[in-house]
This record gives C-alpha cells, sequence and structure tokens, in this order.
C-alpha cells in the first residue's frame, strides 16, 4: 500500500472552527482540526444544537390525542 506523499495530502477547512486541517490518516480528529473541534462537534449533536427540519403534517392527531388503553 502507498503512502501519500507530503504533497498530496489534502487540507481542508474544520467544520467547527473555520480553520485549516489536515485531511490524512496521521490527523485522528478528521475532518476537524483538533480534539477540541471535534468534542465541541459531538456536544452541539448531543445537546440537540444541530436538528433535522421536519415538515409538520397537518392532518395527523397532535402528540397528546392518542388513545388510551383502559
Amino acid at each position: 500500500m502507498n503512502k501519500p506523499s507530503a504533497t498530496s495530502v489534502r487540507t481542508v477547512r474544520c467544520p467547527r472552527c473555520g480553520g485549516a486541517s489536515r485531511y490524512a490518516p496521521d490527523n485522528p480528529y478528521r475532518p476537524f482540526c483538533s480534539a477540541r473541534c471535534k468534542l465541541g462537534d459531538l456536544g452541539a449533536w448531543a445537546s440537540e444544537e444541530f436538528r433535522v427540519a421536519v415538515a409538520e403534517d397537518p392532518q395527523a392527531p397532535p402528540d397528546d390525542a392518542t388513545p388510551r388503553r383502559t
């Protein structure tokens, strides 16, 4: 297996801070630039800062309108 040469290693923007990040096997945090950015991004997901938008179905009953079994 060939190792990429130093000139073929890509540099990308860190998704967290926007700084330069080496996108190479020797960067264990890729695509992030550091452990701090990687953990910060994980924390944002865990605290639900990042959400997928969902369109509400106008015909769906509200969550509290589900029938209860007696």
